[in-house]
């Protein structure tokens, strides 16, 4: 965009309620000098108004910007936005921290195993581990895979609870707090020693399958995979594969193939693993850093100056 425009509402769509309170994100743009209204299905939308909304409607190609509450924009039509001319953003860049957060989360929890401390606590027994089997993070080799936003907040975290870092990007552009970088045509190379491997990459039909049957053969028998990337990177049943013959010693997986995870699947009862159901961006602030990105961008849009995080 090269022109201001107008912008005369910004409406919020109640499927946001997936991922944040409806009632409280509206609240959260009261210091916006443009009135900011709950809608339903069915509602009309002019030009010179925005929505904001976590599912893709019909009627939202008739305005004049929409906003994706999630970071994932794969339910949009990018080529319907863009054939309309109405110019669509996302929520990514937002997430470093919380995501960031659960992943290092993982990585204590299964060093430390305070998720098995926990079972047991269910069951009011007091449990005490073989001594070999509790171990720091500290000097223990990490490899993120995929150094966007995400990546790159895990690997500080990392870097500063003492691991070493490695990893796996397009780029060789240097990343704070990884001491060395690995392209993707070399994977196995950057894994094989890695006694943890983080999967922060978006699921393109490159990343698809990124872990599968060959890779977890060659990693560490006692290195544990963490995915909070997107689920299909990870090839399921050749990870179930894996964790059933000992080829790995357990995961941390916030992101599945298909959402919610059955409830046969073998991974539920998989003592090693930790499953948390694709929340590492919830916090009790999500509402609030959505809010932010959008009233930047609004501002943005009123100027005539290019959008954050455009993607059609």
């Amino acid at each position: 965009m090269s022109r201001s425009r107008d912008l005369s509402a910004l409406y919020v769509h109640e499927s946001v309620e997936a991922v944040i309170p409806p009632g409280a994100f509206v609240d959260a743009f009261a210091d916006l000098d443009v009135p900011t209204t709950l809608i339903g299905d069915g509602a009309s939308v002019a030009e010179d108004e925005a929505v904001v909304t976590y599912e893709p409607r019909p009627e939202f190609l008739e305005a004049g910007w929409v906003h994706c509450a999630r970071a994932g924009y794969e339910a949009f039509d990018t080529d319907a936005y863009a054939a309309a001319g109405v110019p669509l953003t996302n929520s990514t860049g937002i997430h470093g921290e919380s995501v960031g957060e659960l992943a290092i989360g993982f990585m204590l929890s299964l060093a430390r195993i305070l998720h098995i401390y926990r079972d047991h606590q269910n069951e009011r027994e007091w449990y005490e581990p073989d001594y070999e089997r509790p171990f720091t993070i500290g000097g223990e080799r990490l490899c993120v895979v995929g150094l966007g936003t995400i990546g790159a907040a895990i690997a500080r975290r990392a870097d500063a609870l003492g691991m070493e870092v490695v990893g796996v990007r397009r780029s060789d552009e240097p990343v704070e707090g990884v001491s060395e970088m690995y392209s993707p045509a070399a994977l196995h190379d950057a894994i094989a020693t890695a006694r943890f491997v983080v999967l922060a990459t978006p699921h393109t039909p490159e990343t698809e399958g990124m872990l599968s049957d060959e890779e977890f053969s060659v990693m560490r028998e006692d290195a544990y995979v963490i995915n909070i990337g997107r689920g299909p990177v990870v090839d399921e049943a050749a990870l179930v594969r894996a964790l059933e013959g000992g080829e790995l010693a357990g995961a941390g997986l916030d992101v599945f193939e298909g959402e919610p995870l059955p409830q046969d699947s073998p991974l539920w009862a998989m003592e090693d693993v930790i499953i948390s159901p694709h929340k590492g961006s919830a916090t009790n602030r999500y509402h609030l850093d959505i809010a932010e990105l959008v009233k930047a961008n609004a501002e943005r849009y009123r100027e005539g100056r290019e959008l954050r995080n455009r993607v059609a």
